[in-house]
């Protein structure tokens, strides 16, 4: 995708140094729409005098707002937290540290995805299933039904098998159905491109949907049962993130 130049001035006006910025929400997953606003996410490094004291203030620093037109959602954490929700199974932070769409990186980038591989984890499927449930029961709470929290259902679920299968993140929906095949992703996408006028489904199409939902989260399970991924990220990782902690704060 074209990024705006508007995203890297953003950027570069954030309050602390960047480990990295990319993008996530609906431009990663393959499916903006054209009033899509653009999700930046990173990590921070706090100075050494703001993480030393009693209160450690601004380790989360989040704005929404548009900016020169552009609806914004900025969240960034300090890379000491962002590296402990690493270590916690957490989906999110994987998927925005190997985002394709980089607006800011470093050479600790490169260096904190490398480490990031050893952190994935079976269990890291919990992270998919309770995503996909949060976001069908948010899908059928609505009238009408809206696409895109069901192409989120879709996403998620079929990231989360990716992921138990191969251990890479691939957060793009339509990169992934070149694998699932699944024909009825390509109408669903179309709609959610295609603006607001499109982006709901009648309510016939309900029984289809909640099938394949079904279907995807037991083929989930199974690809966790099967998945030879880790089952927790070993010493040697942990200290791998704290060596590179130390470095960050302290250059």
């Amino acid at each position: 995708m074209l990024i705006p130049p508007l995203l890297h001035r953003i950027t570069a006006a954030q309050p602390y140094p960047l480990l990295f910025a990319t993008i996530s929400g609906a431009h990663l997953y393959g499916f903006p729409s054209p009033d899509s606003d653009f999700d930046l996410r990173g990590a921070h490094i706090l100075p050494l005098a703001k993480v030393v004291g009693l209160e450690v203030t601004d380790e989360t620093v989040q704005d929404s707002r548009i900016i020169e037109g552009l609806e914004m959602d900025i969240v960034s954490h300090d890379v000491r937290k962002f590296f402990k929700m690493l270590l916690k199974k957490n989906g999110y932070v994987l998927e925005q540290l190997t985002s394709p769409l980089i607006i800011h990186t470093t050479p600790e980038h490169d260096e904190l995805k490398a480490i990031a591989k050893d952190c994935i984890t079976r269990h890291h499927s919990h992270h998919y299933f309770g995503f996909a449930e949060t976001q069908w029961n948010l899908f059928l709470k609505e009238s009408p039904r809206r696409v895109k929290p069901l192409l989120y259902v879709y996403r998620v679920l079929l990231t989360g098998i990716h992921l138990m299968r191969t251990g890479i993140i691939e957060a793009n929906l339509v990169t992934l159905n070149e694998t699932f095949r699944l024909p009825y992703l390509t109408d669903l996408v179309a709609r959610k491109l295609a603006g607001p006028e499109k982006s709901t489904l009648p309510d016939t199409d309900l029984a289809f949907h909640e099938s394949e939902y079904h279907r995807l989260r037991a083929e989930l399970q199974s690809a966790f049962e099967a998945s030879k991924l880790i089952e927790v990220p070993s010493d040697q990782t942990h200290a791998a993130l704290n060596d590179l902690l130390i470095r960050l704060r302290t250059k």
